[in-house]
């Protein structure tokens, strides 16, 4: 009983800290922390709590009302630390891989159905860690999140907010979590690993490693009722540490075969004939790309045809014709050109490198198994 009491005065101590000093989001998580905790010495207590929670204003706090809070700058250049997206778009629906789309899907799932969660006993997903190799659309899926949220979108590029001045790196990070805090929103912090390498790294010096601990600290304290997202290239630079303070880890792997095709098929799609067949064929020439490079590509070729007036298959086969293929990969490739009717045998030839006797021979086999087929 004694202990339960100190519990107690402890936890209204803080809660007035937090009152006084106008930080209504930690507020609302020490409260749901506090709820939770008394849920079986408690229940009407915490069901209470719960309720005026789920009720509260501020779950729905747009960055416009906000306008009294000044947006953190750093103290160094009067740069604005953060990138605001108050009302995020996404030129095409993102092509999500089997390996992202669920957890992304989860995650608004959950903010959709907060009475649920909270009628459990249970909070959000508050901090979420994507990985991956460049160019994955690690950035796109946070501004799906926050559209499909109706939230505003805050970036955070990490390897900018460092001051030249390190020891203010760290009061520039407080600051900008302290202002996010204060808002309805989604936060990414992209590039972590600029701050939150490994702390027995020994060729950082100790002011970064203290940002590991400020890093921490502040993703311990982060409310539920935002939703923190940060993305790094390098997965294997982070902390320990840094990991295990994030709910959920969702790696974005290079687009595979099919999305890669559906990916070009969507860009494609409405300017050329055949469009269909040149997205299956592009997405084996250039297996192994992001979708950053093959926006690239298929872009460079469209404004290739603009400026010249050629047919915008001449650009695209010239992809083909740059790309890093196996042997086999140039012969099938060279063979469906041919078969679909999109290129001259010689045409596929010059964009392939493979004889014309092969991919006759390849598509002469190719219609002998298919008359057999038909019988």
């Amino acid at each position: 009983m004694a202990e339960e009491k100190q519990t107690l005065e402890t936890d209204l101590v803080q809660l007035a800290r937090l009152s006084l000093g106008g930080r209504s989001q930690d507020v609302q998580a020490l409260l749901h922390r506090f709820a939770k905790k008394r849920r079986e010495s408690n229940p009407d207590l915490s069901k209470a709590l719960t309720e005026l929670l789920r009720q509260a204003p501020s779950h729905a706090s747009p960055l416009r009302r906000q306008a009294d809070v000044a947006v953190p700058v750093d103290v160094d250049s009067r740069f604005h630390l953060l990138r605001i997206e108050q009302d995020p778009v996404l030129e095409d629906e993102p092509i999500f891989g089997p390996a992202v789309a669920p957890n992304l899907a989860l995650l608004v799932n959950e903010r959709k159905n907060l009475k649920a969660l909270h009628g459990a006993g249970l909070e959000p997903t508050r901090t979420a860690l994507f990985t991956g190799p460049p160019g994955v659309g690690k950035t796109l899926a946070a501004r799906w999140l926050a559209l499909s949220l109706k939230r505003p979108l805050l970036i955070l590029d990490l390897a900018a907010v460092m001051s030249s001045y390190l020891g203010r790196t760290g009061t520039n990070l407080r600051h900008v979590l302290d202002y996010a805090k204060s808002i309805d929103c989604v936060l990414l912090l992209d590039e972590l690993d600029a701050i939150a390498k490994r702390r027995d790294d020994r060729g950082e010096i100790g002011e970064l490693k203290r940002l590991v601990t400020v890093l921490i600290q502040q993703l311990d304290d982060w409310p539920s009722t935002g939703l923190l997202v940060a993305a790094t290239n390098h997965p294997d630079l982070l902390d320990p540490a840094i990991w295990r303070r994030f709910e959920l880890t969702v790696e974005f792997p290079l687009p595979d075969e099919e999305s890669a095709a559906a990916y070009i098929r969507a860009a494609l799609r409405g300017k050329m004939e055949h469009s269909d067949e040149w997205a299956s064929i592009l997405a084996v020439a250039m297996q192994g790309s992001s979708f950053s490079d093959l926006e690239r590509g298929v872009k460079a070729a469209r404004r290739a045809a603009a400026l010249n007036g050629k047919n915008l298959a001449d650009h695209l086969g010239d992809l083909i014709n740059t790309a890093n293929l196996s042997k086999q990969d140039r012969i099938n490739v060279a063979s469906v050109l041919v078969d679909k009717g999109l290129v001259s045998q010689r045409k596929a030839h010059d964009l392939t490198g493979v004889s014309r006797d092969t991919i006759r021979g390849r598509s002469s086999t190719r219609s002998t198994r298919k008359k057999r087929s038909d019988k």
